[in-house]
């Protein structure tokens, strides 16, 4: 008897669970619980170890918050999106098998990408799948070209565009000025100098000075006395994270040079720039979001991340935040057309997103005209309140 009772009751738990379960969009298949196809998949290569941690740690947490707002709510017309993450420990053949694993076990529709390289290297497998479309952590110009990068796109404005509205704040506030160039000898630092040149030449602006070193901390004390004697109104920094930007303000500043200085977005992080010290005080440069801690009526959307996460997040997660963002806005827009999820349809709905409200993390409503967000903001380090503040109102590229 009690045998049998044993019986019912395993029998009744597992019909529970199975309820419970397809109530939950679970599926048991093969022994084991899978999500159920009708998920929107959203896979990623992310940095959680290696030399890229501290932006990959962000982007992670960044992209499952928003995912979770969307899941919360119901999803995309009753559909959840479910995140399957690899580690690639920032390397390119990581990236790539990350990729290989994820699509061959999930229907994969959006995906990010953890670097330029793998970008770039995975491209033609994108084009030939044809079923997904990619963003990530790379800014770089090359890949703001909507024929030949066609399924990929960036969260922001590429470094190009970054150094046109660093160089439209700069002919703004000093018409005439003068500008040193100083990056690092990689691909990342070299992307936009050559149309940087370009722009500053249409503006009025004088170039006085290019220097490359190494992207990380080296004696710079030839390369300041370089910079002393080109004496610049302005010094924009590219291509790195932190070093040898703090030693090259520290030696400037104790030659009494007065040129004031810039970043790009991998620079930019408030608690980064903090870690500069003395150095970082009126350090200034573009970001295309507002910081975790800003209070404006114009950002309900801060307000719900401050909520989620109590302590500081890093522009990283903004990044992967708003990639989150913009990815599920193409999927509804493309289920709402009543249209396959393809990875031409989905960039065709992400092209068609026009003065878009992300909830204040732009500043301003944002347009996806080709492969990037064309919009960002000049912030300055405030060091008695230790925290990067307006220093612009926010400059769209091409107006």
């Amino acid at each position: 008897m009690k045998a049998r009772e044993d019986i019912v009751k395993k029998t009744w738990t597992r019909r529970k669970l199975f309820g419970v379960a397809a109530a939950a969009g679970i599926a048991f298949v093969g022994g084991v619980w899978a999500q159920a196809q009708d998920d929107i998949v959203l896979g990623g290569s992310i940095p959680i170890t290696g030399v890229f941690a501290f932006a990959g740690v962000g982007i992670h947490a960044g992209i499952q918050d928003y995912l979770r707002l969307v899941n919360d709510a119901g999803g995309i017309k009753g559909r959840k999106i479910k995140y399957v993450a690899e580690d690639t420990g920032y390397k390119v053949d990581a990236s790539v098998a990350a990729f290989n694993k994820i699509t061959s076990q999930e229907k994969v529709s959006l995906y990010y990408g953890d670097s330029t390289g793998f970008s770039k290297t995975i491209n033609p497998e994108l084009e030939r799948r044809g079923t997904m479309i990619m963003a990530g952590a790379s800014f770089a110009s090359e890949l703001n070209d909507p024929k030949k990068y066609p399924l990929q796109f960036m969260s922001g404005p590429d470094y190009s565009e970054m150094f046109g509205i660093l160089m439209r704040y700069i002919a703004k506030e000093k018409p005439g000025a003068k500008v040193a160039l100083v990056y690092s000898d990689t691909e990342f630092g070299r992307d936009p100098i050559q149309p940087g040149e370009k722009l500053a030449k249409e503006l009025g602006l004088n170039i006085v000075e290019k220097i490359v070193t190494p992207p990380t901390s080296v004696d710079v004390s030839t390369e300041v006395l370089k910079l002393r004697r080109a004496n610049p109104d302005f010094t924009i920094f590219h291509g790195y994270v932190l070093a040898p930007i703090p030693e090259f303000i520290t030696q400037a500043k104790q030659m009494n040079m007065r040129s004031k200085f810039m970043g790009t977005f991998w620079s930019m992080d408030n608690s980064m720039v903090q870690r500069m010290g003395d150095a970082a005080e009126d350090f200034m440069g573009v970001m295309p979001y507002r910081y975790y801690y800003e209070k404006d009526a114009s950002a309900p959307m801060l307000e719900k991340i401050r909520q989620m996460r109590p302590e500081y997040q890093s522009n990283a997660y903004m990044q992967g935040f708003v990639t989150a963002m913009l990815m599920t806005e193409a999927v509804k827009r493309t289920l709402e057309g009543g249209k396959e999820l393809t990875g031409i349809n989905l960039k065709a709905s992400l092209n068609t997103i026009k003065d878009f409200d992300t909830g204040g993390i732009f500043g301003v409503p944002v347009s996806i005209p080709g492969n990037s967000v064309p919009v960002g903001r000049i912030y300055r380090f405030d060091a008695k309140a230790k925290q990067m503040v307006p220093a612009s109102d926010w400059i769209r590229v091409g107006e």
